[in-house]
């Protein structure tokens, strides 16, 4: 796909969608091209250019239908969906795949041939670079590369699994002492950054400074992530006598010495490349992202927007740029901690036996959905984004997700329903006045989520917090690094907003590739009326990382689990983890005694099994 054309032509694009005079034809059907033009009449044969294009046609409270053409329309800034705004629908032409892309196309590349400072000696002779995308005047500061559709690896030690690990963690001077080897000769430790290993989650840590003492090099870490990394107590950095945390390094120009690695120098504006076999960089398409968030839809619980559909189309290329400025210490799911503290003696007025506080924020997500009813995505594709994928949040009802792929996910694949506010602490139950504030009546259905949590190997395939009615059914999650589905928040027995959802007829295998402490299904807190039924889990083999190996369930009622039904779910073993739970769940029949037709019957419906070989074939590593 060789068409590239700018969606937006301005800076910034707010969409409010009002009723507005027409300069040009009106049409209840307006088409959309990369060859099309915004002065003419949105015609198949006379297209318009630009989204923004095509909403400037709408007038009065009418349906209207916007269909893309082939290609890649590529996003300048976030473009805002609010009230009021007639029903919509944007759409893919019959048999085509139009792209929503948030990444600046890098188009010209050279072989390096003079001296490289600190390129290790493999690398020699093998290493392309080009300029950097300027934005605002500056060099675009990013985190993720595509090449010809592969994620690119930032330059990282070691390359594989076999990681070192922590000599000694010491939380009094917030230093750590690592192997000097593991440094593989850095110089420099400007923009070094450390990634840990925390059982569920990963931590990554800028570094502030090294001081190498022969073998050992004892190492500090930027503000604020320093303080939040050796002060939250869940999930822990595991140092014993049998265990010590695995870490590696990344974005050093010494770790370049790999095919499909880079490396960006923001000092002189270069970006580098080892290509991968058969990668020819005079021809690829190589993309940086440029934006967290490319659609965002926004109503307000009085007057939320209604009646908006998306069919058929792709959203590629976010930014994730948290850890560059604040760095990433995660509590759960991808959830970010602002601050975290242990309590002692435990305990607080709504959790007796709480024994840690924390405040956390929330992940961004490539389409973003909030106080809107009636939104629906179908056959729609997330690939190739830094963080989460499509985000339904507080307020959203009546919507549907079905037929879509997640693939190559920076973080949680679907993100659905409350979490936490950042300014309150996360464990407090959450349980609003007003039902119009909850995610509510949300089906997610024949949907194929595999390879998230790509950057952050906590996160998990469908994330859902505090929500009501929701129906997870026959969707296939796998090749993840920790839990494929996981419903509930907050680890409390007492009433919240979750209630009556389904888990139903889903197929989960090959998760927990790299984490541990997980479940195929995970739930968190009360959520009376729930149902988990008819589910077929397979495939859990942790990785080398974990300090328990056998610490992994098909099912696992964590912390507060209370009134859910859990029945017919197959799987090769009764292997199941019920943590502090209520006293009304009721367990009937799971494991491999469930019959084949159930089994069977699990994940992707007769309609929608085109996904798994669409997938395979195209699958971003």
């Amino acid at each position: 796909m060789k068409t590239i054309l700018c969606l937006l032509p301005s800076l910034a694009c707010t969409l409010w969608l009002c009723p507005m005079p027409l300069t040009a034809a009106k049409s209840p059907v307006l088409w959309v091209a990369t060859d099309g033009r915004d002065d003419q009449a949105g015609t198949l044969t006379q297209p318009l250019a630009t989204l923004s294009g095509a909403l400037e046609r709408i007038s009065g409270p009418a349906p209207v239908r916007i269909i893309f053409r082939n290609g890649i329309y590529a996003l300048t800034n976030l473009i805002s969906f609010h009230h009021p705004m007639p029903a919509l629908t944007i759409e893919a032409a019959p048999g085509e795949h139009p792209v929503f892309s948030g990444g600046v196309a890098i188009g010209v590349w050279n072989k390096l041939n003079y001296p490289l400072a600190g390129l290790p000696p493999i690398a020699q002779g093998k290493i392309w670079y080009a300029d950097l995308p300027k934005a605002g005047g500056e060099f675009l500061k990013f985190r993720q590369l595509w090449v010809n559709d592969h994620k690119a690896i930032r330059a990282r030690q070691p390359n594989d699994e076999t990681l070192p690990r922590l000599m000694t963690w010491d939380k009094t001077i917030q230093a750590a002492t690592i192997p000097t080897a593991a440094l593989a000769g850095l110089l420099n430790p400007a923009h070094l950054e450390m990634i840990i290993d925390q059982v569920w989650e990963l931590a990554i840590l800028r570094v502030h400074s090294l001081r190498k003492t022969g073998a050992e090099t004892l190492v500090t870490f930027e503000q604020p992530e320093s303080q939040i990394e050796f002060t939250h107590p869940w999930p822990p950095v595991i140092m014993t006598s049998k265990y010590r945390a695995p870490f590696f390094l990344a974005n050093a120009i010494e770790f370049l010495d790999s095919p499909g690695e880079w490396l960006a120098d923001w000092t002189t504006g270069k970006i580098y490349y080892w290509p991968r076999n058969g990668e020819n960089l005079t021809t690829a398409e190589v993309f940086a992202p440029l934006l967290e968030t490319l659609l965002k839809v926004e109503g307000t619980p009085e007057h939320p927007v209604s009646h908006l559909h998306f069919k058929g189309i792709t959203f590629k290329h976010t930014t994730w740029l948290r850890p560059e400025n604040f760095g990433h210490v995660p509590l759960q799911a991808g959830m970010y901690l602002l601050d975290a503290r242990k309590l002692s003696p435990k305990g607080t007025p709504y959790h007796a036996g709480l024994d840690n506080l924390g405040w956390v924020g929330r992940p961004p997500a490539a389409v973003s959905v909030q106080n809107v009813h009636q939104v629906t995505f179908e056959r729609c594709t997330f690939a190739a984004l830094a963080s989460a994928g499509l985000e339904f949040a507080d307020g959203t009802q009546d919507g549907l997700i079905e037929g879509c792929r997640f693939r190559d996910i920076g973080g949680n694949g679907i993100q659905l329903g409350h979490f936490s506010e950042t300014n309150i602490e996360t464990h407090l139950p959450w349980n609003p006045a007003s039902e119009r504030d909850i995610c509510q009546n949300i089906r997610i259905a024949n949907n194929l989520i595999t390879d998230c949590g790509t950057e952050d190997w906590g996160s998990v395939g469908i994330a859902a917090g505090y929500c009501r009615r929701i129906k997870v059914e026959h969707n296939e999650v796998a090749q993840l690094p920790y839990t494929g589905i996981s419903v509930g928040w907050g680890w409390t027995k007492k009433t919240n907003a979750s209630r009556n959802n389904l888990i139903f007829a889903n197929y989960v295998h090959d998760i927990g590739q790299k984490l541990g402490d997980l479940g195929a299904i995970y739930t968190l807190s009360a959520q009376p009326g729930t149902l988990i039924a008819e589910n077929r889990l397979s495939e859990i083999k942790p990785g080398l990382l974990v300090p328990d190996a056998d610490h992994w369930f098909y099912l696992y009622l964590d912390e507060g689990s209370t009134g859910i039904t859990v029945r017919d779910n197959w799987c090769p073993a009764e292997k199941f983890m019920k943590n502090a739970n209520g006293p009304t769940n009721l367990w009937k029949n799971n494991g491999p005694q469930v019959s084949s037709k159930i089994k069977n019957a699990a994940g992707l419906e007769p309609a929608f099994r085109d996904l798994p070989e669409a997938a395979r074939e195209n699958r971003m590593k």
